[in-house]
């Protein structure tokens, strides 16, 4: 009977399965064993130098790069003995800073900071890693009610009404709520936003005033006052904002004669005229209106006066499609509102700032509905007094996908000027897409003859179905009836899950469109592929959540991707944040167009139809729009009758407030 071989250390064997050694593929992991490595106390540049296809180069690297990788190591180690997964310290070093492990041993609930941990997860740790863990321990609260509001701002919310945080402590067995939100706003985390005479729950809770009656009922004849609690930084980031348009308001002067629009006004209808002139005058203003209303005609007539005038312009869009589609239509370069800002992708910080302001005495950003408040106020604390700043977009799209509702309470405030343009000028040219589009703003499925076949109805009777007719129009019908080709049609659907949803689309579509092995983490040359978080430290410009590329080169460990902004080497962490990009959701397809796109609403996507979600789905195509329709009713009741769900945000007050 042979003797077993020595099980290897389990904290280094989940590390590397974990895929936590940066630059470490799987098939090199695997090797590790048959190299004598089974230990982190093996890890020498010599023994890496024994596993196939590492050269001296190589092996130097992945040495160095493990030893930089110290502090997740610590991390995994106490994840591994609470029996967790080592994969929860995929970003505590970002999350926690270099120390992660000992802030972890001082406070198990730190854990919650980190990306996909429940409760029950930091409990664990908890229990492993402090002698008498205890439910009630003032640190598990302070979690809490950080945990709660960092989940409301998955929904887009800033803010949340006490009441509704003291209820989730309590569904957590908290005694004391109060003490709990005392020990959150002490710990400079959270903030509390009170309204009215009455007095923060904070003093109320040490002055024992709090009393389980008020508590209970946020209705209370004597409590007049509504109290809610904010992440400190989007309490923040709404603060600045509201100052700062206040401040751009107060400051800006008039930079041309609105009789000066006369040169550029050819073409341009009564409202786009007076949003150029609204521009010259006002320190922000915005520019509304759907598809085919001319609003980037608006912006390159507006482009088009400045630069006669010498003025300077910067122009950007949240995404790097918007970007260039931007470019193209003013004969202006434009790029990215990170780019714009100088992101810093380590950090998250921005090099253009109060100190290190734009240049720019005008600045235009497409696509605003997709601003969330934080890149919202770092933009507008890059602005110097006396900047006129634009903001175009379209209000009848999905909000941003971080939190805040950023162009909507600008509107609702009442304090920014606003144009709307409603004329729908591509009508006369036969427009299907827009008059569909605008049907659907206005709350209404309309039918749209289109003998061009610029739109096409395509019914299916289930998921199934609906996915087959899809992988049929992207790899065969659109390419021979329309000569558009199959590399610029982009599938977008509400879904992840299901035949019709993106991961089963993009195996279909990929084994169709660029069969392969998936030769690094999945992907191969020619895939299309979408990133889903940000990852702008990456040489030489990075991407940005929802840019899509295609894949141009593959290495040990890495991917050279094209991105509408650029090349880029993606390796490391952010080769996890990359999925197959020929199928994507309606939130991540948002900001870019493409000249033909297949919509498909399958039966489970009936739930999450909304006017907004629809809309945007459908003003994402240029030239051609198919829609795979199997959700039946649902689609028209969606239309009419179901809005996005209202996020809590106190930007619009705040901006009432300043205003007075």
């Amino acid at each position: 009977m042979s003797t077993p071989t020595p099980a290897g250390d389990p904290v280094f064997t989940a590390f590397c399965a974990a895929g936590l050694w940066p630059g470490l593929g799987k098939r090199t992991a695997a090797d590790l064993p048959a190299a004598g490595i089974t230990g982190p106390d093996d890890v020498t540049a010599d023994r890496l130098l024994k596993l196939p296809r590492v050269g001296r180069q190589r092996a130097e690297r992945l040495f160095s790069s493990f030893l930089a990788a110290r502090s997740t190591y610590e991390v995994v180690e106490l994840l591994v003995g609470a029996g967790l997964n080592a994969r929860l310290a995929v970003n505590s070093a970002d999350a926690l800073g270099p120390d992660a492990a000992r802030r972890l041993r001082d406070d198990p609930w730190a854990l919650l900071g980190l990306t996909g941990v429940t409760l029950a997860d930091a409990d664990r740790l908890a229990i492993a890693v402090l002698s008498g863990a205890d439910r009630q321990d003032t640190r598990r609260g302070r979690a809490i009610v950080a945990l709660t509001l960092r989940t409301a701002t998955r929904d887009g919310h800033t803010v949340l009404p006490a009441d509704l945080v003291v209820a989730a402590l309590r569904a957590e067995q908290i005694d004391d709520p109060a003490a709990a939100v005392v020990a959150a706003v002490e710990s400079g985390e959270v903030l509390e936003h009170a309204e009215g005479p009455r007095s923060p729950l904070h003093s109320q809770a040490r002055e024992g005033t709090l009393t389980e009656a008020e508590d209970e009922d946020p209705d209370h004849e004597d409590e007049p006052q509504s109290l809610s609690l904010s992440l400190a930084r989007y309490g923040m980031a709404e603060e600045a904002v509201a100052e700062n348009v206040h401040r751009l308001s107060a400051t800006s002067g008039r930079i041309a004669d609105p009789a000066s629009v006369r040169s550029v006004a050819k073409g341009l209808d009564p409202a786009q005229q007076a949003a150029v002139a609204q521009v010259l005058g006002a320190g922000i203003s915005l520019l509304t209106g759907g598809p085919g209303t001319g609003k980037s005609r608006t912006v390159a007539s507006l482009v088009k006066l400045l630069q006669a005038k010498g003025t300077e312009v910067a122009l950007a869009a949240p995404t790097g499609r918007a970007a260039k589609r931007l470019e193209e239509l003013t004969d202006h370069p434009a790029v990215t509102v990170h780019r714009l800002l100088g992101a810093q992708g380590m950090t998250g910080g921005f090099a253009r700032n109060e100190e290190w302001p734009l240049d720019a005495d005008v600045v235009v950003v497409d696509e605003a509905s997709m601003l969330d408040v934080e890149l919202t106020a770092a933009l507008l604390e890059a602005c110097p007094d006396g900047t006129h700043l634009l903001l175009v977009g379209d209000p009848a799209q999905l909000p941003s996908i971080g939190p805040g509702h950023v162009l909507g309470d600008l509107i609702d405030s009442g304090v920014v000027p606003v144009t709307e343009l409603t004329t729908l000028h591509r009508q006369a040219e036969g427009g299907a897409i827009a008059r569909l589009a605008t049907g659907v703003r206005g709350g209404e499925l309309v039918h749209v003859d289109s003998p061009d076949r610029e739109v096409v109805i395509v019914p299916a009777t289930g998921s199934a179905e609906a996915a087959k007719r899809v992988v049929q129009l992207v790899t065969d019908s659109i390419p021979r009836a329309l000569g558009i080709d199959p590399s610029t049609v982009q599938v977008v659907t509400p879904v992840h899950r299901g035949p019709a949803g993106t991961i089963e689309l993009n195996k279909a579509l990929k084994a169709q469109l660029n069969p392969g092995e998936g030769t690094v983490f999945g992907f191969d040359v020619g895939d299309r592929v979408v990133a889903t978080a940000n990852h702008l430290d990456l040489e030489p410009i990075g991407f940005a959540n929802g840019e899509v590329g295609v894949v141009t080169g593959t290495g040990e460990g890495s991917l050279d991707i094209a991105f509408a902004s650029g090349p880029v080497k993606v390796n490391g962490k952010a080769l996890s944040d990359l999925r197959h990009g020929w199928a994507i959701t309606v939130h991540r397809a948002q900001g870019s167009e493409w000249p033909g796109v297949v919509v498909v609403l399958p039966p489970e996507a009936g739930g999450m139809l909304s006017r907004p979600l629809v809309y945007t789905a459908l003003t994402r195509a240029q030239q051609h729009l198919s829609i795979v329709h199997a959700s039946g009713a649902a689609l028209a009741r969606a239309v009419r009758e179901v809005d996005v769900r209202p996020r809590r945000t106190r930007l619009a007050t705040l901006l009432a407030e300043l205003a007075e």
